[in-house]
């Protein structure tokens, strides 16, 4: 990796399009291949399951999923009256998964030593109906392990075509809190609702409460043995308005939080299980999003982008040191 007037850039020729920036005790690595994030560190321990540079994204970590986060039943929706169908990207559930940008070689619009700004332009077509300008953005502030530190993620989506279209958004990082099993994680999620799905295609039944189930992390615990891939709405937001969750390992006295504000009223949480001999629960999968799975089809929170209209979202990532 060569430095480049305090940036550093991995690939200089440009081919591997991966950015190292750096403020205070936090580093980051970006890649313009997906305008995904390929790992974030503080006081030199990982606060996401990184991925190696110039290799390829396992498991969507990272990534940015939009026009739409999650999934979509059969790559089908309508809209407007129409009907559209995008690529299925999920085989073995039959849907489409995290979106249209996921492996798209994004643009540096902008860069210093601290953050980054990617950009891309999505056309009609492949199943959406309007074109979008999309720009990601990714800065490190200095501090300490408090929540106003750390990375600030965005995106920003304009429609840029003539016909209104619906969309969506999150990011998909894989928290780590420490060097325990992911078991011995604490978890803290300010939800009080779930999302029950099918247990073949994770697709949505009903929302159910958190209370007396095994899914009310409302009051800091061990993950243990339970297994998560579902989405949490009814969540806390603060006065500030700002939800947090939090991942501690007490043995090691480390942790990781996220924040993010009400343009997500949904969160998906994973603990990333894998039949052997994949490895499995790593990191623990915590997700923002601004609609619930299949949303192009039930129309639950779906934001409906007009010509010209925008639309952001962001989101904190920051270490914990207890």
């Amino acid at each position: 990796m060569t430095s480049v007037g305090g940036l550093t850039q991995a690939g200089r020729d440009r081919v591997s399009g991966e950015y190292e920036i750096r403020a205070g005790e936090y580093t980051a690595l970006v890649t313009a291949h997906g305008a995904a994030l390929r790992r974030l560190t503080f006081r030199g321990r990982d606060l996401i399951v990184p991925t190696a540079p110039a290799q390829p994204i396992p498991d969507y970590r990272g990534i940015v999923a939009a026009p739409w986060p999650n999934r979509i039943a059969d790559g089908f929706y309508r809209f407007d009256g129409h009907y559209f169908h995008v690529p299925i990207n999920e085989p073995e559930r039959g849907c489409a998964l995290h979106g249209l940008v996921l492996n798209r070689a994004w643009t540096v619009s902008s860069v210093d030593e601290r953050g980054i700004r990617f950009a891309l332009e999505l056309d009609p077509g492949e199943g959406y109906p309007s074109a979008l300008q999309l720009e990601v953005a990714y800065a490190l502030d200095d501090g300490d392990s408090s929540p106003e530190s750390g990375l600030t993620w965005g995106v920003r989506a304009r429609n840029s075509g003539q016909s209104p279209a619906p969309y969506g958004v999150c990011p998909h990082p894989y928290l780590v809190a420490g060097d325990s099993p992911l078991d011995e994680w604490e978890l803290e999620i300010p939800a009080g609702r779930f999302l029950e799905v099918t247990p073949d295609r994770l697709l949505p039944v009903a929302e159910r409460d958190v209370e007396s189930h095994p899914f009310d992390f409302r009051q800091a615990r061990p993950i243990g043995a339970t297994e998560i891939d579902h989405a949490f709405t009814s969540i806390r937001f603060g006065d500030s308005g700002v939800a947090r969750v939090a991942v501690r390992d007490r043995a090691h006295g480390t942790g990781v939080g996220m924040a993010w504000d009400r343009s997500c009223p949904w969160l998906q949480v994973h603990t990333a299980d894998k039949v052997a001999p994949i490895p499995s629960r790593l990191g623990l999968a915590v997700e923002p999003m601004t609609c619930p799975p299949d949303a192009f089809n039930s129309g639950v929170d779906l934001i409906r982008l007009e010509p010209s209209a925008t639309h952001e979202a962001r989101w904190r990532i920051y270490g914990i040191a207890d």
